[in-house]
């Protein structure tokens, strides 16, 4: 199964993937992977998604946990996290491959009602590591087997995404899967926060609007903020901002300043000191290295 799996989701990257690896499928949320060396260091906003990795060596690293993760590991994240992460191991004759699916809390919470109690387990975080299970290898096999027949997706994706869900429910990680699907639960609860700071990461949001948004206190919010996501909201927002402006001067072409404005800074020098920090050089170097990695990769 897990070889069938292999040869399904490599097919479909190297049909379809682009410059930096991502084949996009006719299934919403799905995606297939595919690196045929070691990669730079990538730095973003993670979305809750399981990662069922099937050929090489990734590692991902959030707050101060680090996890790497090999075929036949599935790497579940079950909340909106800043990471970092990069391909370790990949080469030509054997490129690293992965399959990812968004987790969606619609489905999940459809799932649960439906499904028996299950005991809660001990927090670990939002980010964990576990061997995939057969089940769940097995709907990822079929899902990819469905988009080789255009035709049957429309009409078939939806169950086939539902079950995948399930399998997931049903693992040792269910309980933590199962807070996503509770629309009154702390995670659902901050996500809220958290999709107005993707909306408005610009702009200056006062906690309070914040707290509002998720319907806690200032005092809980700020606690189970960080408890969910590792850092405050104001960490978070100006990881976001970071993160967006890199991507406005390499896919965009504009320059450090203007970055900076555009995604919030009033000063060029406090946005150049916080890159450097993050990034590890300031955003000319940065930019230079990037686009050399690009050229060498192409």
């Amino acid at each position: 199964m897990t070889a069938a799996l292999l040869d399904a989701v490599r097919r479909h990257a190297e049909a379809h993937a682009d410059r930096s690896g991502i084949a996009w499928t006719p299934v919403p949320g799905l995606t297939a992977i595919r690196a045929a060396a070691r990669t730079a260091l990538d730095y973003a906003i993670a979305r809750p998604l399981v990662c069922l990795v099937l050929q090489g060596t990734k590692q991902v690293t959030t707050g101060s946990r680090s996890f790497t993760f090999s075929a036949g590991d599935l790497l579940l994240i079950t909340a909106d996290v800043p990471t970092v992460s990069q391909i370790t191991r990949a080469s030509a004759g054997m490129p690293y491959v992965s399959l990812v699916m968004d987790l969606d809390a619609a489905a999940i919470a459809s799932l649960v009602p439906e499904m028996a109690p299950q005991a809660a387990a001990d927090h670990h975080g939002a980010v964990m590591i576990d061997p995939t299970d057969a089940e769940v290898a097995d709907a990822a096999l079929r899902l990819m087997r469905l988009i080789e027949r255009p035709a049957s997706v429309p009409v078939l994706q939806a169950p086939l995404v539902r079950e995948f869900h399930y399998w997931l429910l049903a693992g040792r990680h269910g309980a933590a899967i199962r807070r996503l699907g509770l629309p009154d639960g702390h995670a659902q609860r901050v996500a809220r926060a958290v999709a107005l700071l993707r909306a408005d990461y610009a702009r200056r949001l006062p906690v309070e609007r914040l707290a509002a948004a998720a319907g806690m206190s200032v005092s809980s919010f700020h606690r189970h903020f960080r408890a969910v996501t590792s850092l405050t909201p104001l960490q978070f927002q100006k990881q976001l901002r970071l993160i967006e402006a890199r991507r406005m001067m390499l896919a965009d072409g504009v320059n450090a300043s203007e970055a900076a404005f555009r995604v919030g800074y009033e000063s060029v020098q406090h946005f150049t000191r916080d890159y450097g920090r993050m990034f590890g050089l300031p955003p000319a170097r940065d930019m230079a290295a990037m686009r050399d990695r690009l050229q060498s990769a192409a």
